[in-house]
This record gives C-alpha cells, sequence and structure tokens, in this order.
C-alpha cells in the first residue's frame, strides 16, 4: 500500500495535485487506516496516470471525469478525437516555429526578396547600417499596401544605384548621422541633392521623381524616415529652399 506521497511520486504528480482531483471527484478517496493514513494500492496509481495524461493533453478536467467512466469504444473515439487536435496543435505551432525562423532572418519575414537583395547590395556598397533599416522599414509598409508598385519602384532604385553620385548621397548621408548638426555638411548635401533631382525630373518628367505613393502610405514612410534618422527634417527644408518638396515622394515647388 502506497502514502500519498508515494502515490503522487509513482504518478509524476505533486500531491497537490492529488489532493485537487480527490476534491473534483476524479480521484477516489480511500479511508484511512488505523495511523490515520490514506493508503493508495496500484489501481490508484492506474487511474492517476490516465488523469495525469488526460490533463496534460487539454482535456478539461469536467470531460476527463465523463471518459474515466466511459465505455471502451467511447473511450477509444474520445482519444481519437484527441489524437487529431493534437496533431493539428502540433502543425499550428510548427507553422509558428517557421515564422519564427524568418522573424530571426530580418527583412526576409515582411519583404519580397528582391527588395531583400536591394538592402544587401546597399550593404555591399558601404553604406550605414542605419540608412539600410530606414530603408527597409519604407519597404514594408509599401510592400504590404502596394505591393504592385515594389517592382516599377525597385527598378528605378536599382537604375539610380549605378550612378556614383546617388552612390556617394547614400554615404554622405551615412556620415550625417554621426554629425546631425553640421549644418556646412547638411547643405553641401542638400544642393547636390537638390540638382540631382532636377537633372532627373527634367530628363523622366517630376513623375518619375514623384513616384505614384498614396498620400496616406508617403505620410507614413516619411514619419518612419523622420524617426530613424534624425537629419531628415532638417534635410527636406534645406530640400524645400531649393525648389524640392517631401520624401518619399517628391514635388517642384517654388524655392524659398
Amino acid at each position: 500500500m502506497l502514502t500519498i506521497g508515494e502515490l503522487a511520486s509513482y504518478a509524476g504528480v505533486t500531491v497537490r495535485t492529488v489532493r485537487h482531483y480527490h476534491a473534483v471527484g476524479l480521484l477516489p478517496e480511500p479511508e484511512r487506516d488505523h495511523s490515520g493514513y490514506r493508503r493508495y494500492d496500484a489501481g490508484a496509481v492506474v487511474e492517476l496516470i490516465r488523469i495525469r495524461t488526460l490533463a496534460e493533453a487539454g482535456v478539461p478536467l469536467a470531460r476527463v471525469r465523463g471518459l474515466l467512466r466511459a465505455e471502451p469504444a467511447e473511450f477509444a473515439a474520445a482519444i481519437a478525437d484527441i489524437d487529431r487536435r493534437l496533431r493539428a496543435e502540433i502543425r499550428k505551432r510548427q507553422r509558428y516555429r517557421a515564422r519564427i525562423a524568418r522573424l530571426a532572418a530580418g527583412e526576409e519575414v515582411a519583404l519580397p526578396p528582391e527588395v531583400v537583395e536591394f538592402l544587401d547590395r546597399l550593404r555591399a556598397l558601404g553604406v550605414d547600417e542605419r540608412i539600410v533599416r530606414a530603408e527597409r522599414d519604407g519597404w514594408i509598409p509599401l510592400a504590404a499596401r502596394s505591393p504592385a508598385l515594389v517592382p516599377v519602384l525597385l527598378a528605378r532604385k536599382r537604375e539610380h544605384l549605378t550612378e556614383p553620385e546617388l552612390v556617394d548621397f547614400y554615404l554622405t548621408l551615412g556620415r550625417v548621422l554621426d554629425r546631425p548638426d553640421d549644418e556646412t555638411l547638411l547643405t553641401a548635401l542638400a544642393d547636390r541633392l537638390a540638382a540631382y533631382f532636377t537633372r532627373l525630373a527634367d530628363a523622366e518628367g517630376v513623375e518619375y521623381v514623384g513616384g505614384g505613393i498614396e498620400q496616406p502610405l508617403v505620410d507614413l514612410i516619411d514619419s518612419l524616415a523622420r524617426e530613424a534618422a534624425a537629419p531628415v527634417r532638417r534635410m527636406t527644408e534645406l530640400l524645400t529652399e531649393r525648389g524640392w518638396s517631401g520624401w518619399t515622394r517628391l514635388e517642384r515647388v517654388d524655392p524659398a
């Protein structure tokens, strides 16, 4: 005969759990012996293991009580149903694991492969990682909201990266992040960038420079850029003074 502690140990539960199963009527509570202790036989161990196994499988205790009293065929059918539910849960958890693995991979979780390739191209050119992350954060809502625009804008971006002048802009902007109050550097960069936009608009049209992104999305991406890179706000002011308003979507304005 076993004490309650021994019973709990054999079944792999705590004494408190055994007492709880007594309280809810799942496990019969034996009479006390002449010493005042409750003694359990081997059948109690088997019953407790059955209860524990069903409970660990997620079966509500109220249903466990019914299963313990069920006929063999009913019990077998219930076990098969529980098994199907567990297998479905495992498949769901495996999908979650796959998503987590993709999340650990960085950009790949929320961006098309071609955008990830473009970001890697920026890194290969030596662009500051903070600038790359700002680019990434702009592409994520764009890809989610306007996926049809991604290949169009990406083709332009790739074309621009063949021009040393724009590559140098990326590299200089990275240096500006470490010197956000360097007005001389910011002004020189704004002069070069405004001249580049003007030449591009004259050759391809203003719409080519402005893109085709809807205004709410433009506002969101601009906000992300300002949060990621403090000099962006000042740079937009300087560009406006030079005839270009905006950041994600540029528009020609009268220079201040």
